[in-house]
């Protein structure tokens, strides 16, 4: 019992194994792209795969109640029985097929392995297509072989190489000999030597063109004859086909004329120029592209109408050059025409009257960008000349001749008319002011050099008067005529003076940092030892204590002086009204005042100003300026201080002492480096005064009357 046990567990397992071999195979055969089927001998189908089914557009569960024989409905009967898929299993048979849709499928069965107990499978292959592929490309060629003997046109075919490998009926006609006389023989055997070429490169752009039409000159019974002729590559695969038609003379007079015409037809309506053919009535019958393009119109608005409608004005000079055209036949002259949307263009034209034939002809060319250019060149000489007035630089324009022009600026630079001037000569202008010979003459003589030379030329005046101005010429700007523009740039130099001093003022400034931090750690030391010896040293000597302490205070102020020159500067900028620092700094120096005999008189315009500022340096340089005043007035006197609005964006504080006044000269070197008015003066004051208010954003003016007293301005920003 055991021993049968284990068998037919055995058995079991194999079974489950073949079991799912089975399945692994079924699922390869369905998986399958090629249809396959398996029949018995009744022709059932015992198994199909999924591409069989598609085939046969039936499912499985239907194909397995049904037989072969049932898709061979279309086939006799007696085909059927006799069908070899039973009697040579081995063999490809074809069978049509039809199918429950009614369509009718050609399908070859091939026998696949024996028949293995009564059953046979098979591989279906459809070739319903290439049949009727088969068949279609049999009636095509069948096709085109009656076509090709029945046509009347003569047709050759012949290979790349120009051998001829068949022709038809007609052909054989026309050349006069038998078709093996033909056959077999170059293209160029036919052809006229002056045409070969021609024959040789139509051939190549049939490459490119895939049908090249042309006209070709052939040699039929030792006469040359006319053809035109067609190439195309569409026949066989390395064939060429040529249709050729035989031109009669009186085809030749027709084709020559109609050449003639297209010729004529392509350069009328390609010409540039506007033409226009109208009869002796002026009514237009023919227009060519550029007719239409230039006056605006289509070819059908312009057939019919009056020649002359287009014109613009029928003035005396229309009506002259009317005469001319029937008194000479032809005329040649410009008019304005007004186009139907109303341009107006200047047109030149040629009319030529041709009275045998009955028709005129008028040749257009359209001229207004030329006028155009014309009048903007006058519109340009007109923007020119009123550059050349309205600048505010001098121009002049003059040659080795003399001066040609000079604007009005010019003028007023120079302090001459343009009448005089013009009178005269390059070097007698130069000449007439002996001192202004040698710049001038260097100027000239560098531009004829350099082509554009610049320079700066103090110009003396018969007065005396000296204004440097700025000469740029430039040679041969126009017309041989040299151009030189000038200004009067005494005003800039002085300003360049001035930028000058400010350098110089930023370099002190550097230079007075250096000096007061090096001398200001020894001060220091002297001024604790000083201190130290007046304590511990017996015996009266406070008088030269006192001297040597004030000494060194007044050496602590140079100090600090420098320091303000300094740069940067940390500023505690705050708003602060003016007024309220001139009261305090009058407080400070309404001691001294008093000494001296002075009084100030104040004047305020307005209840305050505010500003931003430092308060202590602009105290500092009211100071300055106000000691100052009190010193150059030994006898007494007033000092008057001032404040008022100035064009809304600045306070000025004025201040005027009654001195001794500064001349005009020491004037210009106020606020300069060490320049002083004063036996023991440094100049820091003054220059220190000047930076604190460059710093606050604003400037100090000076005036001054010898004898009658100074004026010191003051103009700082108003706080916004």
């Amino acid at each position: 019992m055991k021993i049968g046990l284990e068998k037919e567990t055995q058995y079991e397992d194999e079974l489950k194994k073949l079991k799912i071999q089975i399945e692994g195979l079924q699922d390869i055969f369905h998986s399958m792209s090629e249809p396959y089927i398996r029949v018995d001998e009744d022709l059932r189908f015992t198994f199909v795969n999924d591409a069989a089914c598609a085939l046969l557009e039936t499912t499985a569960g239907k194909l397995s109640l049904m037989r072969i024989t049932d898709f061979l409905d279309v086939i006799p009967l007696h085909i059927q029985e006799d069908s070899s898929l039973r009697e040579k299993p081995k063999d490809r048979e074809r069978q049509m097929i039809q199918l429950h849709t009614g369509d009718l499928k050609q399908i070859e069965f091939v026998p696949v392995g024996p028949v293995t107990e009564g059953e046979q499978m098979y591989r279906l292959e459809d070739v319903t297509l290439d049949l009727s592929a088969t068949r279609e490309k049999c009636m095509s060629r069948q096709m085109f072989l009656d076509l090709f003997d029945t046509a009347t046109e003569s047709i050759i075919l012949f290979d790349s190489s120009g051998i001829i490998m068949e022709v038809n009926h007609a052909f054989i006609q026309v050349m006069g000999i038998p078709k093996k006389g033909i056959v077999g023989k170059n293209m160029m055997d036919f052809i006229s030597p002056d045409y070969k070429s021609y024959w040789d490169q139509s051939i190549r752009k049939v490459l490119n063109v895939s049908n090249f039409k042309g006209e070709v000159e052939m040699i039929i019974r030792d006469e040359p004859s006319h053809f035109t002729f067609s190439i195309s590559p569409t026949v066989g695969n390395d064939l060429y086909m040529s249709v050729l038609q035989r031109l009669t003379e009186s085809n030749l007079i027709e084709k020559r004329l109609e050449t003639s015409e297209r010729i004529f037809a392509e350069l009328f309506d390609q010409s540039m120029d506007a033409i226009i053919f109208w009869n002796d009535d002026g009514v237009i019958f023919r227009v060519n592209h550029s007719a239409c393009k230039i006056f605006e119109s289509t070819r059908e608005e312009m057939i019919g109408s009056y020649i002359w409608k287009y014109v613009y004005s029928n003035d005396q000079h229309f009506e002259k050059m009317l005469e001319t055209f029937e008194r000479d036949t032809q005329v040649r002259d410009e008019l304005f025409y007004k186009m139907p949307n109303n341009q107006i263009k200047l047109l030149e034209l040629t009319a030529k009257k041709h009275e045998g034939d009955g028709y005129n002809v008028t040749i257009f060319r359209n001229v207004s960008e030329r006028w155009l250019i014309e009048k903007e060149l006058r519109d340009s000489e007109k923007k020119f000349r009123k550059i050349f007035e309205g600048t505010l630089d001098g121009l002049i324009l003059w040659n080795h001749e003399g001066f040609k022009d000079i604007n009005e600026a010019g003028q007023e630079i120079l302090e001459i008319t343009k009448d005089k001037l013009l009178s005269f000569t390059v070097t007698e202008f130069i000449e007439k002011i002996p001192g202004n010979a040698p710049d001038l003459n260097a100027h000239i003589e560098n531009v004829y050099k350099h082509e554009v030379f610049s320079s700066i030329i103090p110009i003396i005046f018969e007065d005396g008067r000296v204004k440097h101005i700025e000469f740029l010429t430039r040679k041969n700007v126009y017309s041989s005529l040299n151009l030189s523009i000038f200004r009067d740039v005494s005003k800039n130099l002085e300003m360049q003076e001035q930028l000058r001093k400010s350098d110089t003022l930023n370099v002190v400034g550097e230079l007075a940092a250096g000096i007061a931090h090096e001398i200001r750690n020894p001060m220091t030391a002297l001024k604790g030892f000083i201190q130290l010896l007046e304590d511990g040293v017996e015996g009266d000597f406070s008088t030269y204590f006192h001297v040597i302490t004030s000494e060194i205070k007044r050496i602590e102020t140079i100090i600090t002086e420098f320091l303000v020159l300094a740069k940067p500067q940390a500023l505690k900028i705050v708003k602060q009204d003016v007024h309220t620092i001139l009261r305090e700094t009058l407080e400070l120096l309404a001691a001294q005042a008093l000494l001296e005999n002075i009084q100030f008189d104040t004047f305020f315009d307005e209840v305050e100003f505010p500003v931003l500022c430092e308060a202590n340096q602009l105290k500092q340089v009211f100071i300055n300026i106000i000691k100052n005043a009190l010193e150059v007035m030994p006898d007494g006197g007033a000092v008057r201080i001032d404040t008022s609005r100035c064009t809304g964006k600045y306070v000025c504080i004025s201040i005027t002492d009654q001195g001794m006044g500064i001349s005009s000269e020491k004037l210009k070197k106020l606020g300069e480096p060490f320049y002083t008015t004063k036996d023991r003066g440094t100049g820091l004051g003054l220059m220190v005064s000047y930076k604190i208010i460059e710093e606050h954003k604003g400037y100090i003016d000076v005036e001054s009357e010898v004898d009658k007293g100074t004026s010191f301005h003051i103009y700082l920003p108003l706080e916004s």
